[in-house]
């Protein structure tokens, strides 16, 4: 049986949120899709609430700032505080049994890119890394991802980085069915993807978010 995940999402817990959980959930029934991988920003309190509401449907996930850049986990049953070095941060993972992959990691626009070096570094340690981000706002950034990618034999993730429910589903991932992160990590390589790429006014949607959190 095929499934639709989407890997790469964010949402938060207050009911004045612009994707509190209940509105996310709707968007992913609405749109057909199976599992989603909430991964708030140094945070896991916004996917566990949405969990409560669908434990079908959602994995707790979290994109954690690291000293050198950011990591996109999931099933994450431990919040990992953010500003550790990578080697702390994957082996806090690890503990937790994590599927643990690398956001945006040629993106040097935005927060969170990282040096080719400092992958290279902790490339044994993650199970993939982000192909396809549907909010680079250079296709060259993705471009260079699965490049890497390819060049190192990982496995590839993609995302809509889905900052607002509307652009839950941009860009996904048809896998067979699984259960938990050893169940993905058997079937990631096997992934079919659909990618659409998010216009740069998007990012005026993550600013108004943050004003209003203020």
């Amino acid at each position: 049986m095929q499934i639709f995940l989407e890997f790469h999402c964010h949402t938060n817990a207050s009911k004045d949120s612009l994707t509190p959980p209940a509105k996310l959930i709707a968007a992913c029934r609405r749109k057909g899709i199976d599992r989603v991988v909430i991964t708030d920003h140094n945070s896991i309190e916004g996917a566990r609430a949405a969990q409560l509401l669908d434990p079908g449907l959602v994995i707790v996930g979290e994109e954690i700032m690291t000293t050198r850049g950011e990591i996109l986990a999931a099933f994450v049953k431990e919040q990992i505080p953010p500003y550790l070095t990578p080697e702390k941060t994957i082996l806090l993972l690890k503990e937790q049994g994590a599927f643990i992959s690398v956001s945006h990691p040629f993106d040097n626009i935005r927060a969170g890119g990282w040096k080719e070096n400092d992958l290279l570094e902790i490339l044994p340690q993650v199970d993939a890394i982000e192909v396809y981000n549907s909010r680079c706002m250079l296709p060259r950034f993705n471009r260079r991802a699965r490049e890497f990618a390819e060049k190192h034999n990982l496995a590839g993730t993609v995302g809509s980085d889905a900052h607002a429910a509307f652009e839950v589903g941009r860009s996904l991932m048809s896998l067979d069915q699984f259960e938990g992160p050893q169940g993905l990590r058997k079937v990631i390589r096997q992934a079919k993807v659909r990618l659409k790429w998010s216009p740069w006014w998007f990012h005026l949607i993550s600013s108004y978010a943050s004003m209003l959190k203020k």
